[in-house]
C-alpha cells in the first residue's frame, strides 16, 4: 500500500510542460439540468479536445495489458452500458477471473466515490488500478510506455503532443487522458431524464406507479438523478466463501465495515446484468426478491433495511414488476449508441 500511495504521488506530478505548438483546446463539462454538481477535478486535469481523443485511443488500447489484448473497453463494453456482459465477474489476461463484478463506466464525473470498496477516489488515477491489477491487465507502465512509442495502430507520439504539448509518453499523462475520456462519458438522456426535465414525454401508468414504489422505497440509498447517493453499506447479501471478499473492510480493516460495498447507480441498470459485487444475481427479479425476503441479518446490516422489527423491504410481486418497470425508463439508448464513445 505504502508503495501505491508514492507511484500515485509521482502520478501527481503536472503534466502541463505544453509548448505554444500544443493543439490545447479546453472543453468544458456540461452538467444536466437534472444532475448534481460536477465533481471531476478539471484544475488538476483539464479537459481538452485532444485529451479526450487520446483517451479514447488508451480506452480500447490492448497494449495497455500484458497481454497485448485486455483494454479497458475489453470489460467495459458500450452496448451493455460498459460492463462485461454476461460475465459474473471480470475476466482479465490469460483468462483470469477477478473477484468483482465490472461495474458501469457512465455518470463518473459527478461521482466522489468510484470503486465498490471505495480504494480510489480520483478519476484521473483510476485506471491505475486494473492497469496495474495481475489478474485484470497486467499492465507495467515501462513495457506500456515502450509500446505507444513504437505503435503501429496510432501515431501515440503526435497525439500525446496535441494533448499534452510535447511527444513524451508517460504514465501520468496515460492515465489523465483515460481520466479525460471517462469524464465525458455522461449518460443522461433516458426516457426517465427526459421526463423529470419535462422534455415532452410521458411515463406511462405503470412506470409512474413504479417511480412512486421507488420514491418510497428505494430512494433514500439510490438518491439523486444519479440513483446512487455514492454510501457504502451491508445489505444482508450472503458471505461468497469461494471469492473471500470482505467489501470494504479489505480497505479500511474496521470489523464495522464488514461486507459493506458502494451503493451502484441504477442507470442503465436493464443492461448491466449481472447484478451485485460478485455477480450473483442475473435477473432484476432476483435482485428485489433478495431485497424483500433473502438478507442475512448481519450485525451490522444496514440500520434502513430493519424497520419495525422486520428485515429487508416489503414488496409484493406486482411491486416488484411495477419497480422493473420504472427502472427501464432509465436506459439511455443514445448513450450505448453514442459514436464519441465507441473504438476508432
Amino acid at each position: 500500500m505504502k508503495l501505491l500511495v508514492l507511484f500515485l504521488g509521482m502520478l501527481l506530478v503536472s503534466c502541463s510542460d505544453s509548448d505554444s505548438d500544443s493543439d490545447y483546446e479546453s472543453i468544458t463539462l456540461e452538467k444536466p439540468s437534472n444532475f448534481p454538481a460536477i465533481k471531476f477535478n478539471s484544475q488538476e486535469n483539464p479537459i481538452t479536445k485532444s485529451g479526450v481523443e487520446l483517451g479514447r485511443m488508451l480506452f480500447y488500447e490492448g497494449d495497455l495489458a500484458s497481454d497485448g489484448v485486455v483494454s479497458c473497453g475489453f470489460c467495459h463494453i458500450q452496448s451493455d452500458a460498459f460492463t462485461h456482459h454476461g460475465h459474473t465477474l471480470s475476466h482479465g489476461v490469460d483468462g483470469l477471473s477477478g473477484i468483482r463484478n465490472t461495474p458501469p463506466v457512465q455518470n463518473m464525473a459527478f461521482m466522489e466515490n468510484i470503486m465498490w470498496e471505495g480504494v480510489l477516489h480520483n478519476l484521473s488515477t483510476m485506471a491505475l488500478a486494473p492497469i496495474s491489477n495481475p489478474v485484470e491487465m497486467n499492465g507495467n507502465f515501462e513495457i506500456i510506455v515502450q509500446k505507444l512509442q513504437n505503435s503501429t495502430k496510432h501515431n501515440y507520439k503526435t497525439q500525446f503532443k496535441k494533448a499534452f504539448g510535447n511527444e513524451e509518453i508517460t504514465a501520468n499523462k496515460v492515465l489523465f487522458a483515460l481520466g479525460q475520456f471517462m469524464a465525458t462519458m455522461v449518460s443522461s438522456n433516458s426516457k426517465y431524464d427526459k421526463y423529470s426535465r419535462n422534455e415532452g414525454v410521458s411515463l406511462t401508468t405503470d412506470e409512474l406507479q413504479g417511480l412512486s414504489i421507488f420514491n418510497q422505497k428505494c430512494a433514500s440509498c439510490h438518491t439523486t438523478d444519479l440513483f446512487t447517493d455514492q454510501s457504502y453499506r451491508n445489505t444482508g447479501l450472503a458471505f461468497n466463501n469461494s471469492l473471500n471478499d470482505n467489501g470494504r473492510q479489505r480497505v479500511t480493516l474496521d470489523p464495522n465495515d464488514y461486507m459493506k460495498f458502494r451503493v451502484p447507480s441504477l442507470r442503465n441498470v436493464e443492461l448491466t446484468k449481472p447484478y451485485m459485487h460478485d455477480g450473483r444475481f442475473y435477473t432484476l427479479e432476483a435482485v428485489l426478491n433478495h431485497y424483500s425476503s433473502g438478507m442475512v441479518d448481519y450485525p451490522n446490516l444496514d440500520p434502513i433495511f430493519k424497520q419495525n422489527g422486520n428485515t429487508g423491504i416489503p414488496l409484493t410481486d406486482q411491486e416488484k414488476q411495477l419497480l422493473i418497470t420504472f427502472l427501464k425508463t432509465l436506459t439511455d439508448y443514445e448513450f450505448i449508441s453514442n459514436s464519441k464513445f465507441s473504438e476508432i
